[in-house]
Formats: C-alpha cells, structure tokens, sequence
C-alpha cells in the first residue's frame, strides 16, 4: 500500500472490498445465458438479459417446456431426480447449434447455465484418450516438485492457454509460483510471489467451494439478471455455484493490467483447506476451451488435490524419521528418571535440543530454567515463553509479530516453538532459531496498491506494474515443520506425565499410560473403520500393553498391538521406547516384517533382558490387503463371511529373544464384512484354564458378532469379562 494515501481512505476501501457481493453480482459474463427455473413446472425466473437472442424470443414467465424440445425436456426432468452432476452437461439443439447447459440449484431454483458449443476450442478425442498416462504421470511422481510440474505441463496441453501456474499459499496467504509452463516467448512468473491482497479472503472462500472459474475474456461487459432480486427470497440470486458468474472489476483491472485477456483457474485443496491454484493465462485474445475439456482439467486439479499431502510428506520423510528416532531416545529418559526430568533433558548424550534443528533451548522443570546452545538472556526467556503461550500461538517463524517486543532479540530467536509442561506450572521447552536473511522477489511492488475514489467511494485500485520486485526480509527464520511441532508437543506429553508422578503418586502410572502408550483418539483413515478397546489391570495400574495406528506413504496403515513383560513404571518406560523406536521402523521399512526385524534389533542393543511381543498389521485401504508380521504375539483373528480362524503363519519370536531374527509374513484381503481382530493376552488367557479353549470360544463369538468393529469390540468385552488381572487391548479393522 502507498504510504501516502490517508489511512481513513485506505480503511475505507478495504472494508468496501470485504463487503463486495461477489457471490451475487447480479450478472453474468456474456459467453452464455442463465436461465433460473421453478424446478416443479421449470417456469423461468430470472434470466440474463442476453437470454432472447440463444431463444429467438423473450424467455420471462416462459416454461424450459415451451423452449426446448420434447426430447430434451424429457431427458432434462430425468435428470432432475438424481445427481446433477451426472447430468452435467446436458447437450441440446437450439436453432440448429449445439449447447451445453449445466444445472445446479441455488435459493430453492433451478439454475441453469447454457453455453454455445461453436466458438470453443477443443483439445479433441486424442488428449482425452491420454488421461490414463496424464493421471499415471502424477499419481508416479515422487516430489510436490514433480507433481505441479507435471500438472501445469499437463493442463496447459489441455487447455491451450499461454501460461498455466501452480500457485501455492502460505499461512499469511501470500502466494508463490513453484511451476510453471509457458509460451517460450513469455517471460517466466516461476519463483515469484504475490501479496494475499491480490486474492481477498472471500475470493479464497468461493475457491474453496468451487473448484473451477473461467473468465474467457476479460474485457466482457457484464450481462444483467432479470430480474435483479429472486421474486421468492427479495434477494439477488446467488451465483457462487454459476461458472458463468461475473466477477469483480477490481479483478478484471488486475488481469487487464497484467496483459491478460483470458484466464482461468482451479483450485487445489488439500484437506478441506485451500492450499493453492492452478492459474491460466492467455495473452493472444480471448480463449474458451470447451466444457469438457475444462472439467477433465478440474479432475486433474482434484486429483492432484488428492495427492499433495502424500508428496509434501515424501519430501520430510526422512527428517520425520530422525525427529522420531531422537523422540523415542528422549522418551526412555523421560521414563527412567521421571523426577529429575530437568537434568534428563540437558545433561545426557541426547538432550531437548537434539530433538529439533534449532542453535538453542531451554528448559524449565519445577520452577528452575536450563539452558542449551546459543539462546536469549536468561532474564528474557520467561517473559518471552509466557507472552508467546498467552497469545495461543505455539510456533512462529517471526517473533516479533508475536511479541513486538521482542524485535531486538532476531539475531538468537526469531524463530521460537514453545510447548507448556504441567498445565498451569509455568515449566516449559522452548526451541530458538535465529533470523535467516532472505531475498523474497514478488510480482510487483506489492505496496504500491492505491485507493481509486469512485462515486461510490473509495475502493482498492490493483497495482499496474507487475516487473520483478525484491526485499529482503528480516526477522525471519526457518520456519517450523509440522512434525516437529508434534515431536516437542511429544515430549511435552511426556514430561508433564512425568512431572505429575512426583505430586500424585497413584495417579502418576495411569497419566503416563494414557499420554505415553495410548493414542488420545484414533486418527481418520478413509477407506479403513478402527476401533480400539483398552483395560488397565485392576491391582496394577501400568502394564506393558500397546496399541497404535501409524499412516504410512501412499495411504497404507499399520496397526500394532504390543505387551512388554512385566508390570509397573518400568514396563511403561520400555513400552514407550518400542512404540516410538517401531514407528521410526515402520516409516521407513519395506513392510511389517523388516519393521520388526529393526525392533528386535533395538531391543537386543539398547534394551538387553527385556522381552516382548508384538504383531503389526499393514493395511492398504483401497484394495483391501493386508500384510501381518507377528512377534511372538497371539495370532490375529480374520473373520469373513466364508470362514473365521486365525493367521497362524507370520510368526516369529519375541522380541529379545535372539539378537537377529527375521520375521516371516502373512498375507489376507478384506472384503465385504470381513474383520481383523488383534489382542492381548489379557483377553484370553486365565489362570488354570485352557488357552486352545478360549482362543476357540473366541473364534466363534467373532465369527456371529457384529460387523461394525466398535461394537464387535463391546461385545467381546462383555462376553470374556476379562478379570482384571492383566491389561487388556483389543484393536478391530474393517473396510468402509
């Protein structure tokens, strides 16, 4: 923004463009007509006033009957009763040229959207017999690099615009061009950035929900709806489904400024977030790919939609796994000293700072601060913590946004990542990273935006340079990753388990289990339904039992259950030592198997005497395998509608028993109903009593309970009334 237009003007414009009806602007472009129809009798009413000159005669009050023909009409009410979208677009004859119309519904209407097939340009049959190979090309390549790369090449093959980007944001909104493919005599966009005014929070919020926007050419004069309001609701009709929606003028001065005369965009969302853009530029004249082309370019954005966490994971895979080692190495210093828990972690051959990538960190147990590497003055780290925590921020890359008054400490703490210890104690870890000079170059000067004063009132003007344009930015630093939030919000866990021991003793043990062994809730695996069921012993609070669910690359998940021998704070502190060394293993071993052979390899090393079972299996949700390694544990229960016995095969032995073993495998599909159960031996095994005969009573309770996992759960629980004496675990698998 200038700094020379008055602050009230520029307050003003920016309230005018976040109160901007885009959603309902009242018109629509002109490449088509959209005509809104009661849907019992598909009486029109609201047109678009260019809606004569496709009908050949005014369209108010007139029935979609009297306007198409029989034939279509019919095909059209067919429609109606089912998924519009499997209708879209509905091909139609209208004074001897073909249409599209494409239906959706808005404010209790029918809309629908009629766009001339004659004047769009078509990829033809050939491209679209390619889309098997276009759609091998992303689902094979192996970074986000690779992906937007193949993507831009690919949808600009399609579409046949001059430029196709993929436009990513970050948590500011800002934007970046990391692929690019363009017309050789272009000059490149790739690398640069574009402030989040450019794109205002609710221009983000319609490209959250609708995945497609095509503007053939940005010079349109926009078509008005008649009627301006719905007769039914008093209100302009809503258009934030219509691809025929006008946009804002303000966007139409932005493309004309850059030179564009047509453009197009499809979002790209991972998770439900909205994470980027494919953006389409045409510079030689207007440009309109047809219908089909542009939703076969949708289903390329939804498809790489689909796979940007799995790529941005790929490319942090092997930092994901070292912070994971380096957790399950601080978690057994956590469980053997749990009251000198300060001391723990600065004093040993692996201490809080190794955890993470960070020059400094510091500690505060019971009160008393330690300190590690290169960090802030000791009287500074408190008030720092405090004031960042306060403000429910957990990480930042830029401290002093956070906390102003901490601009002078850049040079040892401009990135800080802050967990709190105890819950109300005041103790806590901190991790510091100094500031890492950057040269950021934008597409323009993004603070020459000016205020236009207009009949109106005065309303955001974009900028008209958009030539290369650097900073270097300053009080920033390497930003913190996903993972590495959750490994210090980990450790936390762990400390303030620990740190509850020495206050409440009964309650310490049960605390410890919940937040060192036992996941807080099940994660969310499409595809796969889990359910988990865990019994502490009643005359020992702690045992050596485990469950948990670990997503692995590509989709699959590994599902373990485990029980170390023994009892008490000790098992507890080698069952976190397994759980976490075995989720390193499994992110990086080829299979539940090697995963294992590695485990029993860290017990054999680290933990000489200790023994242990456990039983991991792999699922692979869209096709149903299943891949099972045992170590010594109870065999895993497989109930179908065929047959219901256990994997016998797979099975080696415990952990700690040799100091090498290789663990065979054992392989089942799950179709239909099927289930897995796993189990401890808590749930089966009796003083005095026959195991063969439970496993067998087991057996036949499974195969006529119930399908759902939860409540086959329940009713296994009920049935076995475990007597308390040992732990008990249950974890049951089906597909959705």
């Amino acid at each position: 923004m200038s700094a020379t237009e008055p602050a009230a003007s520029i307050e003003q414009a920016l309230l005018r463009c976040a109160d901007e009806p885009i959603a309902i602007p009242g018109a629509v472009q002109p490449h088509g007509v959209l005509l809104a129809v009661t849907e019992h009798d598909l009486a029109v009413v609201v047109a678009s006033a260019n809606a004569a000159e496709l009908f050949g005669r005014p369209v108010a009050g007139a029935s979609l009957d009297a306007l198409l023909g029989a034939a279509d009409t019919a095909r059209l009410r067919a429609g109606l009763t089912g998924d519009l979208a499997e209708v879209n677009p509905l091909r139609v004859r209208m004074a001897g040229a073909e249409v599209d119309v494409v239906l959706h519904r808005a404010d209790g209407l029918l809309v629908t959207e009629w766009e001339p097939v004659p004047g769009a340009e078509q990829a033809g049959a050939a491209w679209h017999r390619r889309l098997p190979t276009v759609l091998q090309r992303l689902s094979s390549s192996a970074t986000l690099d690779e992906l937007t790369d193949v993507l831009a090449c690919d949808v600009r093959a399609l579409l046949g615009f001059d430029r196709v980007m993929v436009y990513r944001f970050d948590p500011e909104w800002n934007g970046e061009v990391i692929a690019e493919d363009r017309r050789p005599d272009l000059e490149p966009f790739l690398g640069l950035r574009y402030p989040a005014a450019d794109i205002p929070a609710q221009a983000r919020a319609l490209y959250a929900t609708n995945w497609m926007r095509l503007i053939p050419d940005a010079a349109y004069r926009p078509v008005p709806l008649d009627p301006p309001t719905t007769p039914s609701t008093g209100r302009p009709l809503d258009l934030s489904g219509a691809m025929l929606r006008s946009v804002s003028p303000v966007h139409l001065e932005y493309l004309a400024n850059m030179g564009v005369v047509a453009s197009m965009s499809i979002s790209l969302i991972d998770r439900g977030r909205l994470w980027g853009l494919v953006a389409c530029h045409h510079y030689a004249g207007p440009h309109r790919p047809s219908y089909a082309d542009r939703i076969a370019a949708e289903f390329l954005g939804r498809t790489a939609s689909l796979l940007l966490h799995t790529k941005v994971s790929a490319g942090e895979q092997g930092d994901v796994v070292a912070v994971a080692e380096r957790q399950a190495q601080l978690a057994a210093v956590v469980g053997r000293r749990p009251r000198g828990l300060g001391a723990a972690l600065t004093d040993g051959e692996v201490t809080a700072l190794d955890l993470l990538p960070a020059s400094g960190a510091a500690v505060r147990i019971n009160g008393r601060l330690h300190l590690l590497g290169t960090t802030p003055p000791a009287d500074r780290i408190v008030p720092l913590v405090g004031a960042l925590l306060a403000s429910g921020t957990t990480a930042t890359d830029a401290v002093s946004r956070v906390v102003p008054g901490a601009a002078d400490l850049a040079g040892v703490a401009s990135g800080v990542l802050a967990v709190e210890v105890g819950g109300g104690t005041g103790d806590f870890v901190a991790w510091f990273r100094p500031e890492v000079l950057r040269e950021v170059t934008w597409g323009g000067n993004p603070y020459q935006s000016k205020v236009a004063e207009t009949d109106s009132g005065p309303r955001l003007s974009p900028r008209s340079s958009f030539a290369s344009w650097s900073e270097t930015v300053r009080e920033t630093a390497q930003p913190w990753r996903e993972h590495e939030v959750a490994a210090a919000r980990a450790l936390a866990g762990h400390l303030t388990a620990a740190a509850l021991s020495a206050a409440q003793e009964d309650n310490r043990l049960a605390t410890t289990l919940q937040r060192t062994l036992l996941l807080d809730e099940l994660p969310k695996v499409p595809g796969v339904e889990l359910a988990a069921r865990y019994r502490p012993s009643a005359e020992d609070v702690v045992g050596g039992d485990w469950y948990d669910i670990v997503p692995l690359p590509g989709g699959r998940v590994s599902v373990v259950v485990g029980d170390v021998a023994g009892h008490g704070l000790a098992a507890a502190a080698v069952t976190a030592q397994l759980r976490h060394a075995l989720r390193a293993h499994l992110l990086r071993a080829d299979g539940p198997a090697a995963a294992l052979d590695g485990l029993n390899e860290v017990v054999a090393a680290l933990l000489p005497g200790e023994l242990a079972t456990a039983v991991v299996a792999e699922v692979d949700p869209g096709t149903g395998a299943v891949v099972v390694a045992n170590a010594g544990h109870l065999p895993v229960l497989h109930a179908s509608s065929t047959a219901t016995g256990y994997l016998t095969a797979g099975r080696g032995p415990a952990l700690g028993v040799l100091e090498t073993a290789r663990y065979p495998e054992t392989r089942v599909r799950l179709s239909g109903a099927d289930r897995l159960l796993l189990y401890s031996d808590g749930l089966v095994e009796r003083r005095g009593q026959d195991l063969a005969a439970a496993l067998d009573g087991l057996r036949d309770l499974v195969a006529t309970g119930p399908a759902d996992p939860s409540r086959l759960l329940d009713a296994v629980l009920a049935a076995f009334d475990p007597p308390g004496s040992d732990d008990v675990t249950l974890v049951g698998i089906a597909r959705t």
